[in-house]
């Protein structure tokens, strides 16, 4: 595989205040975990399908990417940069923002 791009790497601090702005979260893991619990506003589009899509995303700046860990983000991230797509990666993903002390949503997906 070629080079990947380098992604900026967020805290949940971060993205506390990203979500205060109102700025896109997309949550890249399954629709089981989404349902149990979730970023509030995150928009849920799990990342083997994310390559189909890439339209879905609203064209803000930044796309904010979070999952459980920050490991499919990071992948999910790196293919939305290669779409010239200004991203940040959650760091700590979902299970950072809960051990934060922050709230969450729990059930299915909005839409």
């Amino acid at each position: 595989m070629s080079e990947m791009a380098t992604v900026p790497q967020i805290t949940v601090d971060d993205l506390a205040a990203a979500v205060d702005r109102q700025e896109v979260v997309v949550d890249v893991r399954m629709p089981d975990e989404y349902v149990e619990a979730h970023v509030p506003g995150a928009i849920l589009i799990p990342l083997p399908e994310l390559p189909s899509r890439i339209a879905e995303i609203p064209d803000a700046d930044p796309v904010n990417l979070i999952c459980r860990s920050g490991a499919r983000s990071q992948k999910a991230a790196e293919l939305l940069a290669s779409h010239g797509r200004s991203v940040t990666n959650v760091t700590g993903g979902t299970l950072a923002w809960i051990e934060s002390g922050r709230s969450t949503v729990s059930g299915p997906e909005r839409g």
